[in-house]
């Protein structure tokens, strides 16, 4: 049987780093330890990345893209399954990277790719919930305006943006961990959700929506 390729140092740094940054917050953890954990030399890590930013600019660039993916598929939610899908892989996305949305503030007043290129994914992300709400109006889900399309896209980016932090201000010891995704990416989603059931076109979809989250609710076993 062929032996698998080593895997390249360059992804294995890149891996150990992201685990590291998630769990302990990108300020709490220096290249030292992640060189101690990689059990490589320091200088080893600083061929393959020259500094820590080095390192956030790689994983942020990394989450950027599969981000945007994700985004581009927001004109073709169809139904609320569709709209819950995606919401629930927004998270998702949102939880891979959490170490970017725990040190948000911290990571955007220091680094300047990530002043530029957050802001540009944020956009996007308000834009990908706008096409979301147009396109269930436009099936005629949804009984809302344009005015308040603009309103409620606004309000459900910056619950997405900001919906780890208050999972972790809730509880600072276990919100983050793995054992505790599948609750924090549920009640992230259904919550986002939540926001959309006064304009839903009628009483059956609201009830369909709310039930539709308390199924996947009770069905998450992560």
């Amino acid at each position: 049987m062929a032996k698998k390729a080593p895997r390249r140092t360059a992804e294995r740094i890149a891996e150990v780093t992201l685990a590291l940054f998630n769990r302990f917050g990108e300020p709490n953890v220096s290249t030292t330890l992640i060189s101690a954990e990689l059990h490589i030399s320091p200088g080893n890590l600083y061929y393959h990345f020259a500094s820590k930013d080095a390192l956030v600019n790689h994983l942020f660039d990394q989450y950027e893209v599969s981000m945007l993916a994700l985004l581009d598929a927001a004109p073709d939610v169809r139904d609320i399954e569709d709209a819950w899908f995606f919401l629930h892989s927004l998270f998702e996305q949102v939880w891979n990277h959490r170490f970017l949305y725990r040190d948000l503030n911290n990571l955007l007043s220091g680094n300047r790719h990530l002043e530029t290129h957050f802001h540009a994914v944020l956009e996007r992300q308000t834009l990908a919930f706008r096409q979301l709400l147009e396109s269930l109006a436009s099936a005629g889900l949804m009984a809302i305006d344009a005015d308040s399309i603009e309103t409620l896209s606004a309000s459900m980016s910056v619950m997405v943006t900001y919906w780890l932090s208050y999972e972790y201000v809730r509880n600072p010891r276990q919100a983050l961990e793995p054992a505790s995704a599948g609750l924090a990416l549920t009640r992230g989603a259904q919550h986002v959700l939540a926001l959309l059931t006064p304009y839903m076109a009628s009483q059956d979809l609201q009830t369909h929506l709310q039930a539709l989250s308390s199924a996947y609710s009770a069905n998450d076993t992560r």
